[in-house]
């Protein structure tokens, strides 16, 4: 049988502390509650040839020497504490945006009343839903923390400034901006109406910017200032001042860069372990170059699914970890109750690469789920279609038979007359824009399925399980391996602030580990492994 604990006595260190005997437990389980302590530091010692561990120094002076030892380390400690200090959350992570609501209203809530941050997920939906989202969580949240998702929209800009428009209105004050392939007006826009000089002349930052990329080009103009000519076009329009432009002049676009890895969702699949480190380095250039008073932070997020990713992380020196697929299966999620529980049997090779509604044209692609769905397949047929065909007449009979009884279930007449009436209240122009453009009449038809696909998901729509489009990455799946044969292997256990936790409290945990492994002590399976064994929130 292995020992739970072991030093080789050649790496043995005295550091010339003792503990008392009666202080020390030998036994698994014992010797696992001291290191789960986490807010007290561990002594390992050695009683003729047992190892074992206490929480406590002998005042005395007597005792079983100390030959290794890990210090205190609490989930709060974890992350940049200006992190923590400029959002007024407890911990170093934030669980990202998930599009249509999918990041409730909800689990922002909930969240933050835990004082953890939350990104609604406002992409996809009209102003006026946000609008709706914005009150409600401004009610129950009334002094945070909370984020609202603003996504890079060129397919439909106005969704993208009218987001703006209200988070101005109503005092959002800060946005995670996610999938912009630059900088726009409206993201500018809101980034220079926050800004004005506190009484000792410094620029005080009204409107926080976390940016998620995934490219350093990307990446690069949210750390630089704004570009002086957008700025000016603005103060022309009457939408910012003219100190406010030169306030945006001498500080970053954003506070936050959030690398964004292999996520669910908008993705480049860029493994966390090498795109971290890239744009720490561009971080440090920009630094040097402007000297910001305050510097930017950068965090992580995609492939953030157990305690082992969170403490790589924060390891590798990432400011605060964000998640985004493990929080689509709790119960807070606006996702329905079949679409969570094909979330919480997912492996990491569960997922694929499917073309994105908002982005159809461009070809930009998005990960999914491909377990109990052919959304995936279905929806890379429609853009083969696209890019084959200069129109929807041009399409074969039999091609088009196909997707009238397979995919749309109507006839594409019938899904043109529901997207003009669609669009006639969300963005008038598109239709005007269809009107003229055979090839983009065909792109909004199937746009139609891609969008729908998702709200299915949301709803539970019966009978279209089949085409739910899901958004996840492996994350995802290594949550499930981790949690398998505990309580939160059922997706019905599943809450947003108690999963957040066991990550955090797990890093912190698997640091201890890791602390003592470094001083040459061997390290039992079972008391490697840290078991989300009950419920901490």
């Amino acid at each position: 049988m292995t020992s739970t604990l072991s030093l080789p006595a050649v790496s043995s260190t005295d550091w010339g502390w003792k503990v008392s005997a009666a202080s020390a437990v030998f036994d698994e389980a014992g010797i696992k509650q001291k290191l789960l302590n986490l807010s007290a530091p561990c002594y390992l010692v050695n009683d003729n040839g047992r190892i074992g561990v206490s929480n406590e120094i002998s005042s005395g002076g007597n005792g079983l020497d100390v030959l290794a030892f890990t210090q205190a380390l609490v989930p709060e400690q974890l992350g940049d504490p200006a992190y923590k200090a400029q959002h007024g959350v407890k911990y170093a992570y934030y669980a990202g945006a998930m599009a249509n609501g999918i990041s409730s209203e909800e689990l922002v809530i909930a969240l933050g009343k835990q004082g953890i941050l939350c990104s609604f997920g406002a992409a996809g939906l009209v102003p006026d839903r946000v609008e709706q989202a914005i009150r409600r969580i401004q009610g129950e949240l009334p002094n945070g923390p909370y984020a609202f998702n603003l996504i890079h929209a060129p397919a439909e800009p106005a969704l993208e400034r009218g987001a703006v428009e209200r988070f101005l209105k109503l005092g959002v004050h800060t946005v995670e901006a996610s999938a912009f392939l630059g900088l726009t007006s409206h993201i500018v826009r809101y980034r220079a109406a926050g800004l004005s000089r506190g009484a000792d002349g410094s620029v005080v930052i009204g409107n926080k910017v976390i940016a998620k990329i995934s490219r350093t080009e990307v990446a690069e103009k949210f750390m630089q200032p704004a570009p002086a000519k957008m700025l000016q076009k603005l103060v022309d329009e009457g939408l910012i001042s003219a100190e406010q432009m030169e306030l945006a002049q001498i500080v970053p676009m954003a506070d936050d860069i959030t690398a964004e890895a292999d996520s669910g969702g908008h993705t480049d699949n860029r493994p966390f372990v090498t795109l971290l480190p890239s744009i720490l380095s561009l971080r440090d250039e920009i630094q040097a170059k402007y000297q910001y008073e305050t510097p930017l932070r950068v965090g992580v997020g995609g492939g953030v699914g157990t305690p082992d990713a969170a403490l790589a992380a924060f390891a590798m020196g990432a400011a605060y970890i964000v998640t985004g697929s493990v929080n689509q299966a709790c119960h807070e999620a606006g996702a329905s109750e079949h679409t969570r529980k094909i979330l919480a049997q997912a492996d990491m090779a569960d997922v694929a690469m499917a073309p994105a509604a908002d982005m159809f044209e461009m070809g930009v692609k998005l990960q999914v789920l491909k377990r109990g769905t052919l959304f995936p397949m279905r929806a890379q047929k429609l853009y083969d279609l696209y890019c084959q065909y200069d129109s929807i007449e041009a399409i074969p009979a039999d091609e088009r038979e196909k997707l009238e009884k397979q995919i749309f279930r109507k006839s594409l007449d019938e899904i043109w007359d529901g997207t003009v009436e669609f669009f006639q209240e969300r963005d008038p122009e598109q239709i005007e824009r269809a009107k003229k453009n055979p090839k983009r009449k065909m792109s909004l038809i199937f746009r139609w399925y891609l969008g729908l696909s998702s709200r299915w998901s949301n709803i539970g729509e019966v009978g279209r399980e089949m085409d739910y489009q899901i958004w996840a990455g492996p994350a995802l799946g290594a949550f499930n391996i981790w949690t398998k044969g505990t309580y939160l292997e059922s997706y019905q256990n599943r809450s947003a602030p108690d999963v957040a936790t066991h990550l955090l409290t797990g890093a912190a945990y698997l640091s201890r580990i890791n602390s003592l492994r470094q001083q040459g002590v061997n390290v039992s399976v079972d008391i490697a492994h840290y078991v989300p064994d009950a419920p901490i929130i």
